[in-house]
């Protein structure tokens, strides 16, 4: 409800005694503090002039919501990290103690409830004091609130240099128009919208704006929970929040705390026990430190930050960067995301815990998606934000792209090579032409010259590998891990072994135009851009071209988050679905502002899927990963999928598979940007390593994840292929304990080989 103005205040008596306060003032010829009138002699016809000038001056203010933080929610809700560029939480007047309410009237304005917008008797008052040499100052906090508003405005337009500061760089005319709008503000708006606004907007430290903010970062608590001590203290820092400040200055705050609780109790707010109580009382601070951005996130400050940058990149959120951070960083939004805490807060612990302490900067990351939504449900890695002693200090996401598809910077990696994670989408193909996968092929061919003759119906395959035409462009001849794997065995047994030759002499048998489709179909693309001589970016994310054969085995950098994405299909039923990460955004208003939504398409035939599977599941069982088995408990497991990786120099290692409900990349190698060491001879985490393979650290960390999480995401069994995708000499019998630790050694897995000349000219 409005409260009634009384005649004497009205608009015509009130520009009355501005004038006459100018008069008064220019006979006086001081400088009043208060409304910061010039000291300069005024004429009685500038008087005459100002009656002309405060005509045309505007009667309207615009006010605009002020700026507020951005929270960004995880899919329970709570809260990863705050966004702004001005701390602030916008709150209801019922949401605040009465005592902040009362205090700020006692101390800034006694008669607000009384004056129209402008206090010709403060106004008076104030011209008196001064003149006698005691500065005083007449703003009422209506006008404070205009002049708020003003400069909030400037200052999300970008002109904070042109921000008005009381005191300090205001003239007649800035002032005038002050009083002319907060006399129309009145008659807009009531009293309690304008004390609302004013202890919303109003700036108490450089971490708090508004009183909630104030209430959280000095003392902890919220505007609603104020003691009276608490609330006469932030009333006061208003006037000088450095001079007053209670952590800095904690005795000019006590002083000036207690000449707001004495305005209070002369003006009738509290009682003398009230009173004496409050002043008896300690200045004591609780401080709440504002942490603004993705950095500071205790839970995912990388999946954080690749939010942060989705909105940034957004059209949506503005016309351009700086409309853009604008809407993020003052527009006060609700971004709620695809993260799960619990999830999350199991993928951190193997991250942390694979290389331990890490003076060499060796990286690990996992991040998972939920096939049939494309829902990232957690993305973690080994590092800080900031540095910090004995920490691997890391602004670089280790699972996303450099770029996203429109070329607009994603602070990512970048990928890395995923080796023999590549392998399952030559097999796919392989089903997809219709063969089974228990078909004899020979895999002690290795070697495959320049003249030999790959099928592809579009396009030419290029690279050759035959160590006797080495000088004329070939690489050496293909290896494996171990010797005895030279010779003839089924393509299920050579992916389940990961073995390179086998991969090759099945896509010798197969389109290479359609290993190139399975591919794309599954999402797979480069994590760096291709970039012209000059150096600029021609491609965001180009095709992995599955034409250089080197890319069977997985020379070309890609991301854990397109490769947990990729796996997803296979258990999706072949639907590739896009990785998401924010659900839904809101603005302070409550309005529906664009987010993401699940986008799905059909990439391979079920059966293929479901062909793939059957064979992933082997490599758990009994292949390359049968060490890494998952388990609810200690001889309880879970129909799971996965496959090994490793890189050509051993700096790149992968486990990556999925249940029906989860798909997850695990990956640990060299973080660094040039990604050139060799994973070889290197201790980690007290260990040595001859070699690092995808099974040793990459592999528990998956499996350990996996374990705790996959469960709560649906573990049901795959769908079975069709027979005529595993027909075959006999069935494959499942062991029906899952393999220890004392169990033989998973095969390791032969490096990919290097790109041959002859690739690289494609």
């Amino acid at each position: 409800m409005a409260t009634g103005k009384n005649p004497l205040f009205d608009t015509a008596t009130t520009l009355g005694k501005v004038l006459l306060f100018l008069g008064v003032s220019a006979i006086c010829g001081v400088l009043v503090a208060g409304l910061l009138v010039p000291a300069a002699a005024v004429s009685g016809s500038a008087a005459s002039g100002s009656i002309k000038f405060f005509d045309t001056l505007p009667a309207e203010l615009q006010v605009d919501p002020p700026s507020q933080s951005t929270t960004v929610l995880a899919s329970d809700g709570s809260v990863i990290a705050n966004l702004y560029a001005e701390n602030r939480t916008r709150v209801s007047l019922d949401q605040m103690s009465p005592y902040i309410k009362d205090a700020v009237i006692a101390i800034e304005d006694s008669r607000f409830y009384e004056h129209g917008g402008v206090d010709t008797t403060g106004i008076m008052r104030a011209l008196i004091s001064t003149a006698r040499g005691n500065k005083q100052g007449a703003s009422t906090i209506t006008q404070q609130y205009v002049n708020n508003v003003i400069n909030s405005s400037l200052e999300a337009e970008g002109k904070g240099d042109e921000v008005l500061l009381n005191g300090v760089n205001k003239g007649v005319g800035d002032k005038l128009r002050e009083m002319k709008l907060a006399i129309a503000l009145e008659k807009k708006f009531t009293k309690e919208q304008i004390l609302e606004g004013y202890l919303n907007i109003v700036f108490f430290n450089r971490d708090a704006y508004g009183i909630e903010a104030a209430s959280k970062f000095f003392f902890s608590t919220t505007a609603k929970d104020l003691t009276l001590p608490q609330a006469a203290l932030l009333a006061g820092v208003v006037n000088s929040p450095s001079f007053y400040d209670p952590i800095a200055n904690p005795e000019n705050a006590k002083n000036r705390r207690d000449l707001v609780l004495s305005s209070m109790l002369s003006t009738g707010k509290i009682q003398r026990a009230d009173y004496d109580a409050a002043v008896a009382t300690p200045v004591e601070t609780k401080v709440t430190p504002a942490r603004q951005g993705c950095a500071y996130s205790t839970t995912a400050p990388y999946f954080c930050d690749y939010v942060l940058h989705l909105l940034l990149n957004n059209p949506a959120y503005g016309a351009d960067a700086d409309e853009r951070a604008k809407k993020v960083f003052r527009g006060g939004l609700t971004i709620k995301t695809t993260l799960d805490p619990s999830a999350q807060a199991a993928a951190q612990a193997q991250v942390d815990g694979s290389a331990g302490p890490n003076p060499d900067k060796w990286g690990a990351a996992l991040v998972s998606v939920q096939p049939g939504t494309g829902k990232i449900t957690n993305m973690a890695q080994n590092t800080v934000w900031f540095p910090a002693e004995g920490k691997f200090d890391s602004q670089l996401n280790f699972s996303v792209d450099q770029y996203d598809a429109e070329g607009n910077d994603l602070n990512g990696l970048g990928g890395a090579q995923p080796g023999s994670t590549m392998k399952p989408f030559t097999f796919a193909e392989w089903l997809n032409e219709g063969r089974s996968m228990y078909t004899t092929v020979n895999g002690a061919v290795r070697r495959y010259p320049l003249n030999f003759r790959w099928r592809n119906s579009c396009g030419v395959t290029t690279g050759a590998y035959n160590t006797a035409e080495k000088g004329l462009g070939a690489a050496d001849d293909l290896q494996n891990a171990e010797e005895n794997y030279y010779r003839s065995m089924t393509v299920l047994e050579g992916l389940y072994n990961s073995i390179n030759t086998v991969t090759f002499a099945s896509a010798a048998q197969l389109d290479f135009c359609g290993i190139q489709k399975t591919v794309d179909a599954v999402g797979l693309h480069s994590g760096l851009p291709a970039r012209d001589d000059t150096g600029k970016i021609t491609e965001p994310n180009p095709k992995i071209n599955m034409f250089t054969t080197a890319n069977l085995l997985g020379s070309t950098q890609t991301s854990p988050l397109t490769m947990a994405s990729a796996f997803a299909t296979f258990a999706n039923d072949g639907k590739y679905c896009e990785p998401i990460a924010i659900t839904e955004v809101t603005d302070q208003t409550g309005a529906q502002l664009p987010a993401q939504a699940t986008n799905c398409r059909d990439a391979l035939r079920p059966e293929v899927a479901r062909g793939v599977n059957f064979a992933l599941q082997e490599v758990l069982n009994r292949g390359s990963g049968s060490l890494i088995q998952p388990r609810i408990s200690t001889r309880t497991t879970f129909p799971i999928a996965a496959k090994t990786g490793t890189s050509n120099n051993n700096g790149s290692t992968w486990v990556v598979g999925h249940t029906s409900g989860l798909a997850t990349a695990s990956w640990f190698g060299d973080a660094l940007e040039s990604q050139q060491r060799a994973g070889q001879n290197v201790t980690i985490n007290g260990k040595f390593y001859r070699g690092v393979d995808g099974y040793m650290i990459a592999g528990p960390q998956f499996s350990n994840f996996m374990s705790a999480v996959a469960p709560t995401y649906g573990t049901n069994p795959f769908p079975a292929p069709p027979s005529s995708l595993v027909t075959g000499p006999a069935p494959i019998v499942r062991p029906t304990t899952p393999a220890t630790k004392e169990a033989a050694p998973a095969p390791t897995e032969a490096p990919a080989p290097s790109p041959s000349p002859s690739d690289k000219k494609k």
